[in-house]
C-alpha cells in the first residue's frame, strides 16, 4: 500500500504506573482497562470523530481531523476517569496521561508515523497522571474554540526531538486524585536534587553493581557541593527497576531537580549519559554524554557532578562550589571489589555481611592503603553486632576497631570513611570523644550525608533533643531510605532516655513495621513496655528478640550501652527494662 501524508491532530495516551498496577493485580487491572475502553474511551473517541490507530498494553494512539475534537475527547476521558476513580482505593486507581500535537503524519497500512506522532508521545510523557499536555500549535488552533485554560510550560527539550517544543498544560477539574492527595515535601531553601539509579545497558547483569556504584559516586560528589541539597542514595534507589514519573519522584522526595541516565561499560571503556530535569516544568534543562577509559573513571565522575551543578545554578561562580574529587584508589580492581561489597551492604543477613567483608579484605590485599574499604569493614562488623543472629567474636571486634583507627588517621577528607570509622569506634570500643570529632568533621565535609547525621544522633544520646534533631535531619535528607528504621529507632531511644515511654513505644513500633524482626527496635520496644508496666507485652517482645539473637543477655546489653552512651549509669533505663521483660542475666 502506498504511503500518504496528511495534517492531523494526534492524541497519545498511556496508563500512569501501569507496571505497578499489573504487578499488584494483573487480572483485575486488565479487566478494569477492558471495561474503561468499552464504556468510556471507545464511545468518546467515536463521538468526537476520532480514529483509534492502535493500542499497546498500557496506551493508545488516536487520530483526529480536528484539534477541537481531540481536545474535547481528551478532557471528557479525563473527567470520566476522575468520576470512576472517586471511590477507588489510591493503589487501585487507573489514571491516564495524555499528549496532543498537530502535525504532518505519514499514513501506511492504517498506521501513522512521523514527527507529529513522536511529539505527541513525548508530550504525553510530560503530563501528570490525570493530566493533558499539548503543543503550542494545538493551543493556537484551539484558542477561543474550547472552554479550557492553558498553562504555558515554556519551551521543552523533548527526547529524540531535534527542536525545542513549546508546551502547555491544560487546567481542568480532571486532575489526578492521586496527585492531589500525595503529600509533597516542602522544597528546601537551596537547590535540591535526587539522582535516580542509572540504567545498566552493558548487556551484562553482573555489571549492575557497577552502574549502581557509579550513581553512588555521583551522589557523593554532588553532596560535597555545599549549596546543594542532595537526597541520599538509599531513598533514590527505591525507584530502581521502576518506570517512574519524575514529577511524582520530586513530590515524594521534596526536590526540584532529578538526574537520570545510563552507564555502558565495555572492555576498558565506559560511557555515561545523563539528563537533568526541572520537575516544576518537566523540562530537560541539561543532557550530556561522557566517554572515557576506566582509568579515568574518577575524572568522569567529577565532570558529571560539576556539569550538573553548573546547570542548576549557572550564575554561581566556579569558586562557590567544591570540585567533587573522590579518587580513593588508583586500583580499579580494588574499586570494583569495593562496589560489589556496597551492593551487599543493605541486605544485612549474616551471610551477606560476611561476603561483603571478604570482598573488602580482597580489596585491601590489592591496595593496603584503601581507606574506604577499611572503614566499610568496621561498619559491616557493627551491623553484624547489632543485627546479626550470631554474635561477633573478640577477634572480629579487634579487627574492626584496628581498621577504623587506621581509616580515621588517613581519611582526612573522606566524609563517608570518617563517619563509618567513628561509629565503629563508638559502638565497639566506646571511644566517644574521638567519634564526636570525626563525625563533626564528616558533616563539615558533607552536610548532606544522612548517615553522618544518623551517627551524630547516636553520638548525641542520651541528650534526647539534640539526638532527635539529628535523626530528623537524617530522615529529611533520606526520606525513602530502606534503612530508615535505624533513624526511627534512634528517635525511640531518645524518648526512652527522656522517660517519654509512650513516645518511645510508638517510635519503636514504627521501626518494627518496616522490619518486624529488627533486633534494636525489639530491644527498645521491650524496655518501653516494661517501664509502662505492660509486663506481658515486654516479655513477649524479649522472647522475639531472643529468637532473633539468642546471644542477648542483660550483661551484654549493659556493656554495649555503657560503650554507646558513655557510662553504665546511662544504660540503667535499658537494663531495668530488660530485666522486667525477662532477659537472661548472662
Amino acid at each position: 500500500m502506498t504511503a500518504t501524508r496528511r495534517l492531523a491532530a494526534i492524541l497519545a495516551a498511556d496508563v500512569a504506573g501501569y507496571s505497578r498496577l499489573i504487578g499488584s493485580d494483573e487480572g483485575g487491572t486488565l479487566r478494569a482497562l477492558k471495561a474503561i475502553r468499552a464504556e468510556l474511551i471507545d464511545p468518546t473517541i467515536a463521538s468526537r470523530n476520532g480514529r483509534l490507530v492502535k493500542t499497546t498494553g498500557d496506551g493508545l494512539l488516536v487520530e483526529f481531523s480536528s484539534v477541537v475534537d481531540a481536545l474535547r475527547c481528551a478532557s471528557e476521558v479525563q473527567a470520566g476517569m476522575t468520576e470512576r476513580n472517586a471511590s477507588a482505593p489510591a493503589g487501585k486507581r487507573i489514571e491516564f496521561r495524555i499528549g496532543i500535537n498537530v502535525g504532518d503524519i505519514v499514513v501506511e497500512d492504517g498506521d501513522i508515523f512521523g514527527d507529529g506522532v513522536n511529539v505527541a508521545a513525548r508530550l504525553e510523557a510530560l503530563a501528570e497522571p490525570g493530566g493533558i499536555c499539548v503543543s503550542a500549535r494545538v493551543q493556537e488552533d484551539a484558542a477561543g474554540k474550547v472552554d479550557l485554560a492553558f498553562e504555558d510550560l515554556g519551551e521543552q527539550a523533548l527526547k529524540n526531538i531535534a527542536r525545542p517544543i513549546r508546551a502547555y498544560r491544560i487546567a481542568t477539574d480532571a486532575v489526578s486524585a492521586t496527585v492531589r492527595q500525595t503529600s509533597a515535601l516542602a522544597l528546601p531553601d537551596k537547590p535540591s536534587i535526587a539522582v535516580l539509579p542509572f540504567a545498566n545497558i552493558s548487556g551484562d547483569p553482573e555489571q549492575e553493581y557497577f552502574a549502581d556504584g557509579m550513581v553512588e559516586e555521583i551522589i557523593i560528589a554532588l553532596s560535597r557541593i555545599r549549596w546543594l541539597f542532595v537526597i541520599a542514595r538509599n531513598s533514590s534507589f527505591t525507584y530502581k527497576g521502576r518506570a517512574v514519573d519524575v514529577k511524582q519522584v520530586a513530590r515524594e522526595l521534596g526536590v526540584r531537580y532529578v538526574l537520570e541516565g545510563s552507564v555502558r561499560k565495555g572492555g576498558n571503556r565506559v560511557r555515561i549519559t545523563g539528563q537533568l530535569i526541572d520537575t516544576s516544568m518537566g523540562a530537560h534543562i541539561w543532557a550530556e554524554r561522557f566517554d572515557g577509559k576506566l582509568d579515568d573513571i574518577f575524572e568522569l565522575q567529577d565532570e558529571v557532578a560539576s556539569s550538573v551543578a553548573g546547570a542548576i545554578e549557572p550564575k554561581l561562580r566556579q569558586s562557590e562550589f567544591e570540585r567533587a574529587n573522590r579518587k580513593p584508589t588508583e586500583s580499579l580492581d580494588a574499586y570494583d571489589l569495593y562496589l560489589q561489597a556496597l551492593a551487599l551492604r543493605d541486605i544485612h543477613t549474616d551471610e551477606s555481611v560476611r561476603k561483603a567483608i571478604a570482598l573488602l579484605n580482597r580489596a585491601l590485599t590489592i591496595d593496603p592503603n584503601y581507606v574506604p574499604a577499611k572503614a566499610a569493614i568496621g561498619w559491616s562488623w557493627v551491623h553484624q553486632a547489632s543485627h546479626g543472629r550470631t554474635a561477633i567474636s573478640e577477634a572480629e571486634v579487634d579487627e574492626a576497631v584496628a581498621l577504623a583507627r587506621q581509616a580515621l588517621e588517613a581519611a582526612k577528607d573522606d566524609p563517608d570513611a570518617l563517619w563509618m570509622a567513628a561509629f565503629t569506634l563508638l559502638y565497639l570500643a566506646g571511644e566517644r570523644a574521638i567519634a564526636v570529632t570525626a563525625i563533626d568533621r564528616a558533616l563539615a565535609l558533607n552536610p548532606n550525608s544522612a548517615h553522618a547525621w544518623m551517627a551524630r544522633g547516636y553520638v548525641s544520646l542520651p541528650q534526647s533533643e539534640a539526638a532527635i534533631e539529628a535523626f530528623e535531619r537524617a530522615m529529611r535528607l533520606n526520606p525513602l531510605d530502606r534503612l530508615e528504621r535505624g533513624f526511627i529507632n534512634g528517635i525511640a531511644i531518645a524518648h526512652l532516655f527522656a522517660r517519654r515511654y509512650e513516645q518511645a513505644l510508638e517510635w519503636s513500633v514504627r521501626a518494627l513495621s518496616d522490619e518486624p524482626g529488627y533486633p534494636a527496635a525489639l530491644r527498645t520496644k521491650a524496655v518501653a513496655c516494661a517501664h509502662l508496666d505492660r509486663i506481658e507485652e515486654a516479655r513477649e517482645t524479649v522472647r522475639q528478640l531472643l529468637d532473633a539473637q539468642p546471644w542477648n543477655t542483660v550483661a551484654r546489653t549493659t556493656r554495649l550501652y555503657a560503650r554507646l552512651f558513655g557510662s553504665p549509669e546511662t544504660a540503667t533505663v535499658y537494663v531495668e527494662g530488660l530485666r522486667k521483660g525477662g532477659m537472661p542475666e548472662g
